[in-house]
């Protein structure tokens, strides 16, 4: 008999497959089948507004630079940011389990609280249910958003092409790890880039040229541009050298057997951006606070289509696929 394991979630193929073979054959409709990090809607206004919605379950509730919170929040902030939208309002869910310490919810929600303020988006509606002792973990938290998708933009996959080049604000694999380490009392000195990415989004968006943007949580970067390849059917290479990786993340994930790329990012933008702005692009991220150490690390190509190539830094090319399994699991 099939089940639902772990790999449904991570983000990967098991994940696709489980869109694709029973949500899109029940749920599909022109808006769902884009498959987008938020839903652009129809709007009376002249401007759309775009929707989305997300569940975190992250273990542990708290780790080095946020908790499941701060993940809720921008989280969702940022699935909107990448499309375009200024966000606006958000709703928050609790699923509780009986016996949550009082002292614990009070962190969570102040946090929360204060995560919205940074992020600049109001909370306007909420529900909370409890569940039986076990029943929960602790704690699960649901957050919906909507945003206001800027006039006259336009970010679509359908709009890459050959040269574009591919940009990341910062350096990857931080959260994932961040999050093992407090789970299996790993002393180190990760710290999760969980952040609202509006306001360097803002700026980017300023200078134009931006085709495709996309946080990349689970599944990492990696997973990302396979999605980005395959929907679309163009090739794509990175340049190992260019990828920003620190030391102790790459000495860290080495230890583990884990590969950075696939690690869960969250305060990343991936950006497919016209090659005549990449360099105007590059300046500005760095001028924001969450962009300083942003980089090209590939470009769009004529060959390989629907698949990622790595150029290694002795030279070699090997493909960057979609996982099947999970490599960290409950990370969001």
């Amino acid at each position: 008999m099939k089940r639902i394991l772990l790999s449904h979630g991570s983000g990967g193929k098991a994940t696709a497959s489980l869109i694709k073979d029973l949500m899109l054959e029940k749920f599909g409709n022109s808006i769902l089948n884009e498959l987008a990090d938020s839903a652009i809607l129809e709007s009376t206004g002249k401007q759309k507004l775009c929707f989305t919605t997300d569940s975190f379950v992250v273990n542990p509730l708290f780790f080095k630079g946020g908790d499941i919170a701060t993940l809720a929040v921008n989280g969702t902030v940022n699935d909107l940011a990448v499309m375009g939208a200024r966000p606006l309002y958000l709703s928050c869910s609790f699923i509780l389990e009986e016996g949550l310490e009082w002292n614990m919810l009070d962190r969570i929600t102040t946090s929360m609280a204060n995560a919205a303020r940074k992020a600049k988006i109001q909370i306007v509606t909420g529900d909370t249910k409890v569940v039986e002792k076990g029943n929960a973990d602790k704690m699960y938290i649901n957050t919906s958003g909507i945003g206001l998708l800027q006039k006259g933009l336009i970010i679509s996959k359908e709009v890459i092409k050959e040269g574009d080049k591919i940009i990341i604000n910062g350096e990857i694999g931080a959260h994932g790890l961040a999050v093992m380490s407090k789970r299996e009392n790993f002393k180190t000195n990760i710290k999760s880039d969980c952040a609202p990415l509006w306001d360097i989004i803002n700026n980017m968006l300023s200078v134009g040229g931006v085709k495709f943007m996309r946080d990349p949580t689970r599944g990492g970067v990696a997973t990302v541009l396979c999605e980005i390849a395959e929907n679309s059917n163009i090739g794509i290479k990175i340049k190992e050298e260019s990828l920003p990786i620190h030391e102790n993340v790459l000495s860290f994930s080495e230890i583990l057997g884990l590969d950075p790329l696939y690690i869960a990012n969250e305060g990343k933008v991936i950006t497919v951006v016209d090659k005549d702005k990449a360099k105007p692009m590059l300046s500005n991220m760095k001028q924001n606070v969450l962009g300083k150490e942003s980089a090209v690390i590939g470009e769009i190509t004529k060959g390989n289509k629907g698949k990622v190539l790595l150029e290694t830094v002795i030279g070699g090319e090997r493909i960057i696929d979609r996982l099947t399994g999970d490599q960290l699991p409950r990370i969001c």
